[in-house]
């Protein structure tokens, strides 16, 4: 069952249907995880959400759970023309996962890193149909500063499926307030915009559903770098 009632849902013919999230903040700020990673220890233990009709839903994790964010993403997950919301989670003994809520609770995530002050970083709104299949990827890196892997998993209905994972990369450094990057559409398709694993190139990569392509976009000089990749320069 979900954590919620289905509080921003109505009844059509006999049938709950979805209300799109148009906005979504964190709320509840908690010191209560000492992880820090985003420069300072204050993470939060709500999630805020409001619907197209002006509902508000609010989904509050347990005391053993923080957002361990920058904010909240929308974006239609699952295909049926209303958004929902990606965020990352964090489990104090477990670290961090990806998870997709809707006003209804949660809707899907991938397993957590599996140990604490372990984090991952979502690629800017954190999703895509990278491959161009209909169906939408959800993209981050995972442990940006230990692991710097880029995870891509395909949004199956109640679960996250692993597709593809590519190596040597980052996208956030320990303190920043922001991730770095995101997702962009320069004339080849959706490509993930990250840092090589030593912050030496800005690189855009791309998964057809087979294999990855990589462009090197030029030397990473701060964060003007990445706004000029991200608009296509």
């Amino acid at each position: 069952m979900r954590p919620l009632a289905a509080l921003a849902f109505s009844l059509v013919a006999g049938f709950a249907v979805a209300e799109d999230v148009s906005s979504a903040r964190f709320d509840e700020p908690t010191t209560r995880y000492a992880h820090g990673i985003l420069g300072d220890e204050i993470e939060h233990g709500a999630l805020v959400m409001e619907t197209a009709s002006g509902r508000g839903v609010r989904v509050r994790l347990p005391e053993t759970r923080v957002f361990e964010d920058t904010a909240p993403r929308l974006f239609d997950v699952d295909g049926d023309g209303e958004r929902e919301v990606i965020v990352v989670e964090t489990d104090v003994a477990l670290g961090a996962r990806l998870s997709v809520y809707d006003p209804d609770g949660l809707v899907a995530s991938n397993d957590f890193i599996g140990q604490t002050h372990r984090w991952l970083a979502p690629a800017g709104v954190g999703a895509a149909d990278l491959d161009g299949d209909g169906r939408v990827e959800l993209v981050y890196v995972d442990r940006p500063h230990l692991a710097r892997t880029l995870r891509i998993y395909e949004f199956r209905p109640g679960s996250l499926k692993l597709e593809a994972s590519f190596q040597a990369v980052t996208n956030h450094r320990i303190g920043d307030r922001d991730i770095a990057g995101g997702i962009r559409s320069c004339g080849k398709g959706p490509e993930v915009v990250v840092a090589d694993a030593n912050w030496r190139e800005v690189l855009a990569i791309r998964w057809d559903g087979k294999a990855f392509g990589l462009d090197r976009l030029g030397p990473h000089q701060g964060r003007s770098s990445f706004a000029r990749a991200m608009s296509c320069k």
